[in-house]
């Protein structure tokens, strides 16, 4: 019998980069230490510990592991028709996360019918249910906006200003802020703030809020779990 889910564990150094890739099956890949960045065409998502992102098929992306282990499954799209047609980032709850633990042991190829089968059948039922986080940031397809925004992703600086910005795409500010819109749905500060907020999420994992926000430019950690509250709906404290 063939096998439609295939269980793939690895671990990653450091600040690994794994470069522009795509896959033939969709692939739910989950890190139960450290954080990842996942970076697409169309944008770049954040997924600390004990959470996955579901990437469809076909969709080239990149992935930096900041120390992270993975515990992956690679699945035939006919497997699972529901699959989102974004990447998708969703909470893992202690019972799926001791399931992906326990398909990470099991040995290729396995019986379909037997015990490793019913394991993998309960982790995608588990999966379709659960609800998206919303840890991503949309890219422009536009220049200049798309060379702006990778460029701030790479360096979320507070100190940027639309001044310096609209000077880069020679237009006036008003003009970057209308195009901008046009392009995002967003202003380019609210798409900063978003950013630098994302940013946030790596930095947590060693650093106390106080720390972070100050990183970040935020006149206070109170207003700055204001704003991560008000985009993530949940405090940093959840993440740390």
């Amino acid at each position: 019998m063939p096998i439609d889910v295939l269980p793939i564990g690895t671990d990653y150094p450091p600040d690994h980069l794994l470069a522009r890739h795509e896959h033939r099956r969709a692939q739910l890949l989950y890190g139960g230490s450290g954080t990842m960045l996942v970076a697409t065409d169309e944008g770049s998502w954040t997924i600390p510990a004990d959470r996955a992102v579901l990437i469809p098929p076909g969709v080239v992306h990149e992935v930096r592991f900041l120390d992270v282990t993975t515990w992956s499954l690679y699945i035939e799209p006919d497997a699972v028709p529901w699959w989102p047609s974004t990447c998708t980032v969703v909470d893992v709850d202690p019972l799926l996360r001791e399931l992906l633990r326990t398909a990470d042991q099991i040995v290729v190829p396995y019986e379909v019918d037997g015990r490793d089968g019913a394991v993998i059948r309960l982790i995608l039922h588990e999966v379709r249910h659960l609800a998206p986080v919303p840890l991503h940031i949309a890219l422009p397809s536009a220049e200049p906006f798309r060379a702006l925004c990778r460029a701030y992703l790479a360096d979320p600086s507070p100190r940027t200003t639309n001044a310096q910005w609209a000077r880069a795409s020679a237009m006036s500010e008003r003009t970057l802020d209308r195009r901008f819109r046009d392009a995002t749905g967003s202003s380019p500060a609210a798409w900063r703030t978003r950013a630098r907020l994302l940013a946030s999420l790596p930095l947590l994992r060693r650093s106390t809020v106080a720390e972070t926000s100050g990183r970040l430019g935020y006149a206070t950690p109170a207003a700055f779990t204001a704003a991560f509250t008000r985009t993530f709906g949940t405090p940093p404290s959840s993440y740390r």
